[in-house]
């Protein structure tokens, strides 16, 4: 059998983060997705200032892996020919210009839909295709900022800080690639094409929905935490060990009481301060002070051991790297060689196994303008047209968004 997306085709014309890590989703799932980019580049080919000998950073094979290239001047008629011909042959057709940059193009939604009647059509922008705040440019960290994100990181009364990744980006590339899959399904049944608007700004508020829900719902106002839990119970925080930090999980009582025999201090059990979840709340800076001194003994990683193996969830604090050696990750797939060659350099798989037909991709991330011939080939054009096309102009310019 073939992964779960072969032989479907994306015509990928987005950029920089959220747009090619939705295209990524695709991707990994087994279609072929040509991403088109001007002469110079999708942004992220050299962001951060590091790069691999072939020019390629690390931000863009993260998300760009098994995916074909193809150098588009989209003001040269002779090249909008060929992307008109990419969409006929596309199921897909993906964008992340800011509004109208598509339209004005000729490439918009209702362009790409006279070529192709059943094209699945997904723009992702900051603020979407309608709104007063569709024409305000936007990036993760503005997103961020706008959509309260930013107020519910760090603890009581400190100032509003982002969050250390890109994570509108990242939770917008997820939404938008269950957005495509979707409509896929529904044009499988049905037939007919659709358009899907992908908003950061909609997308922050879904991933939100922990603190957004109860506030439409009963006008609860989030509040910073900290490291506090989401139960607010005072053992589901984060503590100082003999070495390093131990974030733990006990919320229920059999919890609780599970995590006093393990530290070995069964008379908080009994404490009639710590009776129950609404007395350990009312007393949390006491019955911290006493977890903290209990847990003074070993060190985190020991920790964790010890109470996950009595049934009470805990995690030492690590950093990215540290986590990603676990020896846990090596059993699940989650990482896949990025196929670069005289390079050592991973990629992240998708994140979820599948029975069979896995997820993954066995193709490097695609040199700039490394299948433009390729491409064009497959659409029909003769050696001699594509010698013609590839010369002009000599040098594409980026498109103006």
């Amino acid at each position: 059998m073939a992964q779960v997306l072969q032989g479907f085709k994306v015509l990928d014309f987005t950029h920089v983060l959220a747009g090619p890590i939705a295209t990524n989703y695709l991707c990994q799932q087994g279609a072929d997705v040509i991403k088109v980019e001007s002469g110079k580049g999708d942004t992220m080919r050299n962001y951060g200032g590091q790069t691999f000998a072939d020019g390629m950073g690390p931000s863009f094979i993260s998300v760009n892996a098994g995916k074909r290239s193809i150098v588009l001047d989209l003001k040269d008629e002779g090249h909008l020919e060929v992307a008109r011909k990419l969409v006929k042959w596309a199921d897909v057709v993906v964008e992340n210009f800011r509004p109208g940059v598509m339209d004005r193009m000729g490439l918009g939604y209702a362009a790409c839909r006279s070529i192709n009647p059943s094209v699945v059509f997904c723009s992702v922008s900051g603020f979407g295709q309608s709104g007063p705040l569709k024409g305000n440019p936007a990036i993760d960290q503005i997103i961020q900022s706008m959509s309260g994100l930013m107020t519910l990181s760090g603890e009581p009364g400190s100032p509003p800080v982002r969050i250390g990744f890109p994570v509108v980006d990242t939770f917008t590339g997820l939404l938008g690639a269950f957005a495509m899959m979707s409509a896929l399904l529904q044009r499988e049944r049905t037939g007919q094409g659709q358009y899907i608007d992908v908003a950061m700004m909609d997308a922050a508020m879904v991933m939100m929905v922990s603190v957004a829900g109860p506030w439409l719902a009963g006008g609860v106002r989030p509040q910073k935490q900290g490291n506090l839990g989401y139960s607010k119970s005072p053992t589901a925080d984060t503590f100082p060990t003999g070495d390093g930090d131990l974030t733990l999980g006990a919320v229920r009582q059999d919890q609780y009481e599970a995590l006093c025999r393990v530290v070995q201090r069964e008379d908080l059990i009994t404490d009639a301060r710590f009776a129950d979840r609404y007395l350990r709340q009312q007393n949390a800076a006491a019955l911290r002070a006493e977890i903290i001194r209990a847990l003074a003994t070993r060190s985190a990683v020991q920790w964790e051991q010890l109470l996950n193996d009595g049934g009470v969830a805990a995690g030492a604090v690590r950093d990215l790297p540290a986590a990603l050696a676990l020896p846990h990750l090596q059993t699940r797939r989650l990482t896949q060689p990025a196929r670069i060659e005289g390079s050592q350099a991973q990629v992240l798989n998708t994140g979820f196994w599948l029975e069979h037909d896995p997820t993954g991709t066995d193709r490097p991330p695609p040199r700039l303008g490394e299948h433009t011939r390729e491409v064009m080939a497959q659409l029909g054009y003769t050696p001699q047209e594509i010698d013609a096309l590839c010369g002009l102009p000599a040098k594409a310019q980026p498109i103006t968004h």
